[in-house]
């Protein structure tokens, strides 16, 4: 059993790749398929025994917060109409064991800003982060990514990154550290930079959303001045960090679309589209047409 139990969600960003459709709606209630970004994240985030969720949140997010609190009339409704199956599914969007707790974040300032915003809530307790447009999926038989990555904390008793390789023309788009070996798919961190340019990139080795912090990173973060982009940047917090404390770069089990983009967002759209049970056969046969040119 985990001994995280807190995971925060910056859920505050304007998502203006996605503009029009986000003028109104945060980007973390796009759906994949019939369930928004967010919910898949907190489901991943309960898989791995977490049972406190930290929504760091902005203006136009309260679709979040009705997402996953109760829905009076459309249970009424649906049960006066002896829809179960549809009652069910609206009522079980998060196990009644989870805490929701929500945390204005008062300005843009930052990653490290939205992850700092959580401290009176974690405290100095041992954390995870995810970043829900960082849509990640596991094969059946496979752990999810964070209980990949709690797992590792666990036995590492020090902070976790999940990380992939990218093309060298995409790193100014990621932190990027630079690591030894130090277990199969485990590297030890010996540095990290915010979205370098790729010709002076230290690798190629991105960090992705998921993060198993320690609590000592809220010390860095309130310490920090603004990074790039003028903001309070969690990599920074995290290079800090490493002075004090070994961090670990894990090439996780899965596969990750980056749904922040609008290619990303097609692609897990049409993966997940062919794994539903409702849409599976169909969808096959229709992305089987379009290739044939009968669509």
């Amino acid at each position: 059993m985990t001994t995280i139990k807190k995971a925060v969600f910056p859920v505050a960003g304007l998502g203006s790749r996605f503009l029009p459709a986000t003028k109104a709606q945060p980007k973390e209630m796009l759906p994949i398929v019939d369930k928004p970004l967010i919910q898949y994240a907190v489901e991943e985030a309960v898989a791995a025994g977490i049972t406190e969720m930290i929504f760091i949140t902005g203006r136009n997010k309260r679709a979040i917060e009705d997402h996953f609190d109760k829905a009076y009339e459309l249970e009424s409704e649906l049960e006066a109409h002896n829809k179960q199956a549809l009652l069910e599914l609206v009522r079980n969007v998060i196990p009644k064991n989870i805490t929701c707790i929500y945390i204005r974040q008062s300005a843009p300032l930052g990653l490290g800003h939205a992850v700092l915003c959580a401290r009176p809530v974690v405290g100095n307790e041992p954390f995870a982060v995810l970043l829900a447009d960082d849509f990640m999926d596991t094969e059946p038989g496979t752990a999810p990514v964070l209980a990949q990555m709690t797992g590792l904390y666990e036995r590492e008793k020090c902070s976790v990154l999940a990380v992939q390789d990218v093309p060298r023309e995409h790193t100014r788009q990621y932190g990027i550290v630079s690591a030894s070996g130090y277990q199969p798919n485990l590297e030890l961190v010996h540095g990290i930079v915010e979205k370098p340019q790729p010709d002076v990139a230290p690798s190629t080795l991105a960090v992705v959303g998921r993060y198993v912090l320690s609590g000592a990173i809220f010390d860095h973060l309130e310490n920090l001045g603004t990074g790039t982009g003028g903001e309070i940047q969690l990599t920074d917090g995290i290079a800090a960090l490493m002075a004090h404390e070994r961090v670990l770069a894990y090439r996780y089990a899965g596969q990750r679309y980056d749904c922040g983009s609008k290619l990303g967002y097609l692609k897990a759209t049409t993966a997940m589209g062919l794994k539903h049970p409702e849409t599976a056969e169909g969808f096959r046969a229709f992305l089987a047409e379009l290739q044939n040119g009968q669509g």
